[in-house]
């Protein structure tokens, strides 16, 4: 196989947009748990990266993958793969 064909493994993860900020940018939002330094009890946090969102086919609520790719702008540094759910439209 030729190196042009390998590809590395890439991070991905699932989360909520919660924000459209541009032309094909949107910020996901993705909880996780970590311990406490001190107390060892288990807290809940959450991130927020900012993806580029090529189809500009995700909306505030989608629930999508997204997963690294090199840097496209200062932010961007992530992708979106696919939306796993649309969120629910209010009264339209």
């Amino acid at each position: 196989m030729s190196d042009s064909t390998i590809r590395n493994q890439r991070k991905s993860i699932t989360g909520i947009v919660s924000s459209r900020s541009g032309d094909k940018t949107i910020k996901v939002e993705y909880a996780y748990k970590a311990p406490h330094p001190v107390y060892i009890k288990e807290i809940s946090r959450k991130t927020i990266v900012v993806a580029h969102d090529e189809k500009n086919e995700c909306g505030v609520g989608d629930k999508v993958v997204i997963e690294e790719t090199r840097p496209l702008s200062k932010l961007k540094r992530w992708r979106v793969v696919s939306v796993i759910a649309k969120a629910p439209t209010v009264g339209v």
